[in-house]
């Protein structure tokens, strides 16, 4: 069985984007969403992730 989310997890890790700054978008602890991870996200809450990390790589350039 493969890495939940992983898909999520490589475009963040490509983009230089680190979990805890995902988490502070959505407003929550870095550790809620690293058990939010552990189980496959529902596409809509897996877009909106996407969009964060856009934002967020955004923002670093």
């Amino acid at each position: 069985m493969g890495v939940k989310n992983q898909e999520i997890r490589l475009e963040a890790a490509g983009r230089g984007i680190k979990l805890w700054q995902i988490a502070d978008k959505l407003g929550i602890a870095d550790a809620s969403l690293s058990r939010k991870l552990r189980h496959e996200l529902p596409d809509g809450e897996k877009e909106k992730i996407r969009t964060i990390i856009a934002e967020l790589a955004q923002e670093g350039e």
